[in-house]
């Protein structure tokens, strides 16, 4: 291309760029016009390339280049034109105002995030926060100084295959209308209602971002008037209509520790958003209780609640029980309306997901997913409308790490998760329990009957309760069909004799000696010697009775009773 031809349409270019340089394909200027765009003098312009290119690469088009000269910041872009002879036009553009307005403009951005009710956080690919605003340090009771830098993981406590930033930074799929807290203060958990999106540039996800609503003013009139409500039904109860599937509220949870009452609030928030959830809690802990609880606590209180115990069916019945058949699917095989659609716009609860086969689990997530049914042998698909409500006596991750659940599933199953603890973390239910299961059971049986022991009722206080409640439930009952009315007090030797063995066996986990006959003894002796074993001990330490009652591994108000009950006196010898 000549030099007039390469001013020609470099003057057009001049009239929308502050200046423009032609090189031809050696990188030798043909021509320019700068017009005071670049602070460098015309004899000077011909270092201009080895300045932008310092490693003599060839231009490509379209690119862009930044560059600092004397304090001006410019972007050349490069347009390459290579019809006849090949020529490079630089398209200089001054970007210094632009630079400024542009951090001017994020500072403002900045102060009108920190300004919202909503709170935003954010997050790069490697999963550190990079943006934290002051709402949702209100919400979490965090500061962001505290974590800004740190990934997501280390900051609220979780294994980073469970992060959903991460999740959707891999799939760039947002995450909508989640519920669950993140952080805790002071042991009690902060729920947040978010969602989670991507954001892309060229096709690329550069980071992710959450934004969370505020609702916890919404939250606490809730509890009040749920409260209220119990306080005002607590009196004359009436079981909730059975026409929907239940027979449990909220009402029926009973207990006093702070946990359970923390739990409960929790289950409440929860119910109000028709979100899919995950129960989790060892046997007897009351899963479905709190399954049918949410359910009539929610708008889809008057909707059907199906329930289905996942380990008690067979792999391919219980696939054409969960979503349906169609007649000559395979042999003996009827139309049949699946669980999935009989819940309509219900809830349908999983209990014990966790027997669930690895091979149906595959199934059940591209149902969660679509939220389309498909019935075995059918081409036809139907809408799933239910809520989900699984619960599984398993911890999560333990079976996603044993190959047991699928990660996948449980980011579907598990919009929000409730953990129930076992009764052994909840020793004021304990007790609480053992007086509610004594009061009912009298009066179911019609039996009066007298209290317990000091030393049996430290026994059940003491107890590691692997079946929880239900199991609880279970020892009362036994122990007040057993008792004579007569009897002065309820003992150990009123349990039933495949329990007795459990408890004197159960020795506790955090015992500091080795030798068994000092691990919790007065368990492990007979009654026609125990008084000789506490008689001993007390000798042993001069009849101190706080040394003897720790020794002994009993409190000091039971071994008061015990030294009432076998009428020990201290023996004095005359010197």
């Amino acid at each position: 291309m000549s030099t007039l031809i390469a001013k020609s349409i470099g003057s057009i270019i001049r009239s929308f760029v502050d200046g423009v340089i032609a090189l031809n394909d050696q990188h030798e200027v043909l021509w320019y016009d700068i017009s005071g765009a670049i602070p460098i003098k015309n004899t000077e312009i011909d270092t201009l390339s080895a300045l932008l290119h310092p490693d003599a690469a060839p231009y490509k088009d379209g690119e862009s280049i930044p560059i600092a000269i004397d304090g001006k910041q410019m972007m050349v872009d490069v347009k390459i034109y290579d019809e006849d002879i090949f020529t490079t036009f630089l398209c200089i553009r001054d970007i210094t105002n632009n630079s400024v307005a542009i951090e001017e403009r994020l500072y403002c951005l900045e102060r009108i995030i920190d300004s919202l009710d909503e709170g935003v956080m954010m997050s790069d690919p490697e999963g550190k926060i990079t943006l934290y605003n002051n709402a949702q340090e209100k919400m979490e009771g965090l500061a962001s100084q505290d974590i800004l830098g740190k990934h997501l993981w280390s900051v609220y406590n979780y294994n980073p295959q469970y992060s959903e930033h991460k999740h959707t930074f891999t799939t760039g799929k947002p995450i909508f209308s989640r519920y669950r807290a993140h952080s805790r203060v002071n042991g009690i958990p902060k729920y947040v209602s978010y969602s989670t999106y991507p954001i892309q540039k060229n096709g690329e996800t550069i980071s992710v971002f959450s934004i969370s609503t505020n609702e916890s003013k919404l939250k606490d009139l809730l509890h009040q008037t749920i409260e209220l409500k119990r306080k005002a039904t607590e009196a004359n109860k009436e079981r909730v209509d059975s026409k929907n599937g239940t027979i449990f509220t909220f009402e029926d949870i009973k207990g006093k520790s702070h946990v359970l009452t923390e739990l409960l609030k929790e289950a409440q928030n929860v119910s109000t958003h028709n979100a899919d959830t995950l129960i989790v809690g060892e046997t007897g802990t009351g899963k479905e209780l709190f399954a049918q609880s949410m359910h009539n606590h929610s708008p889809r209180a008057d909707k059907p609640f199906v329930a289905i115990n996942c380990a008690a069916i067979p792999e391919t019945l219980l696939e054409s029980t969960l979503f349906g058949t169609v007649k000559g699917a395979f042999t003996g095989a009827t139309d049949q309306t699946g669980l999935f659609e009989y819940a309509e716009d219900g809830t349908l609860f999983l209990d014990e997901l966790n027997s669930m086969p690895i091979t149906l689990q595959s199934k059940l997530m591209r149902v969660l997913q679509e939220r389309l049914v498909r019935k075995v042998g059918s081409n036809q698909v139907a809408p799933v409308r239910c809520t989900i409500i699984s619960a599984s006596n398993e911890d999560p991750e333990k079976m996603i790490q044993e190959n047991k659940m699928r990660l996948d599933l449980f980011y579907r199953i598990a919009h929000t998760s409730i953990y129930i603890p076992p009764l052994r973390e909840r020793t004021e239910d304990v007790h609480f329990f053992i007086n509610h299961f004594l009061s009912t059971y009298q009066k179911k049986l019609a039996k009066n009957v007298p209290p317990l022991s000091y030393n049996l009722l430290n026994t059940l206080l003491e107890y590691s309760w692997p079946g929880n409640i239900r199991e609880l439930e279970h020892l009362i009952e036994n122990l007040i069909i057993r008792v004579p009315e007569n009897a002065d007090a309820i003992e150990v030797e009123h349990l039933p004799s495949y329990i007795r063995g459990k408890f004197f066996t159960s020795i506790p986990s955090n015992a500091s000696t080795t030798d068994e006959s000092l691990q919790r003894p007065i368990k492990k002796i007979f009654k026609n010697s125990e008084k000789n074993f506490i008689e001993t001990v007390l000798e042993q330490e001069n009849w101190n009775v706080s040394r003897a009652a720790k020794k002994l591994g009993i409190t000091r108000q039971s071994l008061q009773y015990h030294i009432k009950k076998h009428k020990l006196v201290k023996t004095t010898l005359d010197i």
